[in-house]
């Protein structure tokens, strides 16, 4: 009975991993339409939405100056900040916040902007629920795989980080050394969750003989991969990352174009776009080059699982690349720029797959426990 137990606390934690690495990706694809709409200071303080837990619907529920009492707060609590930061040796930081001329600008209260932020949080807040059971649902692991159990709680510790500085991005009305930690944050917790749902798939807490021995066959099908290829790896995941967080960057060039524009002749924006976004398009060239090249390596090694990743990562890219043209030809849709950034992210974490698929098939089958320490582990 015990031991049937435990292989479904086992299959739970996976189940629910994978549950929460999809509500992550959702996260991210309504941040995106945050940002695409223009909605980011929709709320102009955090948690609450205009000091309420349930936002208004109507500018008659605030107060008459309610636009000169959240700019006073938000400076405060920037000032507070930046002071903190220039004690700890960030003045560069500290600097940019204490200069940043948007926490100055007072928001109209738009309710469907405000509405938007609001689901956003809301969202964000049950992200927080799911990585906490996830740090729930692996307990089990503690006695076979301790390092599952310490990824899902790295994974809760920082969503709480997130949501701090989910509230920094708001104070300081976007600014982009923000919105960029934000981002490569999101990135960092979405690692931790698929490394940890991998290991729980194919390290060593293999539920039972049966798919010890299946996990054998599969490691032991196939050549196995040379360390350059690891480095080939890391290199594409890491241009990835950087290209997101250029992404970010290119993202508020297009904020201060709009915004100098009046939000009027968007025709013309991507025209007046700095180098970033120069770089920025020509690196997705090279991002498709250099995992052109790895997936070719990897094809040859006629290991299925890692035909089936190469695959997804090349028709991920596809897309991206597709919706990237839309963009720049057909003036930024808005809807196009969430599917943007949500096919990056997505791509990120194929990538990080790929990369754990490569490094366990290169430890070979010695990685694999024997049938008596599969069983000592749900017993």
């Amino acid at each position: 009975m015990e031991k049937n137990f435990n292989s479904a606390a086992l299959r739970r934690f996976r189940s629910f991993g994978i549950l929460t690495v999809i509500a992550v990706y959702l996260l991210i694809l309504v941040g995106g339409v945050v940002r695409s709409t223009g909605s980011g200071m929709g709320c102009p303080d955090w948690p609450k939405c205009f000091g309420q837990w349930v936002p208004p619907t109507e500018a008659s529920q605030l107060p008459a100056n309610y636009k000169e009492v959240y700019t006073a707060q938000r400076v405060a609590k920037n000032q507070k900040l930046a002071r903190t930061l220039q004690k700890m040796g960030f003045a560069q930081v500290a600097g940019s916040i204490f200069a940043h001329p948007t926490q100055y600008i007072e928001t109209d209260f738009n309710p469907v902007k405000t509405w938007i932020e609001y689901i956003n949080r809301l969202l964000g807040a049950l992200i927080g629920v799911f990585v906490f059971l996830t740090v729930v649902f692996a307990l089990p692991y503690w006695r076979g795989d301790r390092a599952i159990f310490w990824l899902a709680l790295a994974s809760f510790l920082l969503t709480g980080v997130q949501g701090y500085l989910g509230s920094l991005v708001v104070s300081t009305n976007l600014l982009p050394v923000m919105v960029t930690i934000h981002m490569a944050l999101a990135l960092v917790i979405v690692a931790l969750l698929l490394y940890a749902v991998d290991r729980a798939r194919w390290g060593r807490t293999t539920e039972t003989y049966a798919d010890a021995a299946a996990t054998l066959e599969t490691v032991a099908d196939g050549i196995r991969p040379q360390r350059t290829l690891v480095g080939w790896l890391w290199a594409a995941l890491l241009l990835t990352f950087w290209q997101i967080m250029l992404g970010t960057q290119v993202r508020e060039q297009v904020d201060i174009v709009s915004a100098a524009a009046d939000y009027l002749g968007r025709d013309n924006w991507v025209s007046q776009l700095g180098s970033t976004f120069s770089v920025h398009r020509t690196m997705s060239a090279a991002v498709l080059l250099l995992n052109v090249y790895v997936g070719y390596e990897l094809w040859q090694l006629g290991r299925e699982r890692l035909r089936r990743l190469v695959t997804a990562t090349l028709a991920i890219i596809g897309l991206e690349i597709a919706v990237g043209v839309v963009l720049a030809s057909f003036a930024l849709p808005p809807a196009a720029q969430p599917v943007h950034l949500t096919l990056a992210t997505v791509l990120f974490g194929v990538q990080f797959l790929l990369l754990l698929a490569v490094a366990r098939a290169r430890k070979g089958p010695e990685t694999i426990v024997s049938s008596d320490a599969a069983r000592r582990v749900v017993a």
